[in-house]
């Protein structure tokens, strides 16, 4: 019996940034990064790789992070804070001209943002308030415990 080929119309998305974790300034790491026009991606491991997407207009704040030992060797670490349910906080480590990616990932969330009409009401009023609250609520009476 002949074997099916199947064949899927899925459109690749251009790669507009990929790097690798650098240590001593050098990609000599499993972990990568990648990131498209509507998403960023982490892919680590050598035998077994977990790959993790996370949608650019689900990112909520982007802040960069530089260690004496990170200067001297020209990377820094660009910490991520998203909507995303598995990846709330996301970090590029050691990533090579961390400023620049920092600046370039704030234009073209907020350009995805744009181009899906979503304002930053809708972002911060779909569960991320309701989230953060569960999250606070140890006891699980619907109180958060701060409130307590």
């Amino acid at each position: 019996m002949p074997r099916r080929k199947y064949r899927l119309d899925i459109e690749e998305e251009q790669i507009l940034w990929k790097d690798r974790k650098r240590y001593l300034g050098l990609p000599i790491s499993f972990t990568r990064y990648e990131v498209t026009s509507t998403r960023f991606i982490i892919r680590t491991g050598l035998f077994t790789t977990n790959t993790e997407e996370v949608l650019l207009y689900r990112v909520l704040d982007l802040k960069l992070k530089r260690t004496l030992w990170q200067k001297l060797f020209r990377v820094g670490t660009v910490t991520i804070h998203t909507m995303d349910q598995t990846a709330r906080l996301t970090e590029f480590k050691n990533i090579k001209g961390s400023e620049k990616v920092r600046q370039f990932l704030g234009k073209i969330v907020e350009a995805e943002r744009d181009r899906k009409r979503i304002t930053a009401r809708e972002i911060y009023g779909s569960g991320f308030g309701e989230s953060m609250d569960y999250e606070l609520d140890a006891d699980g009476d619907g109180i958060p415990d701060y409130l307590e």
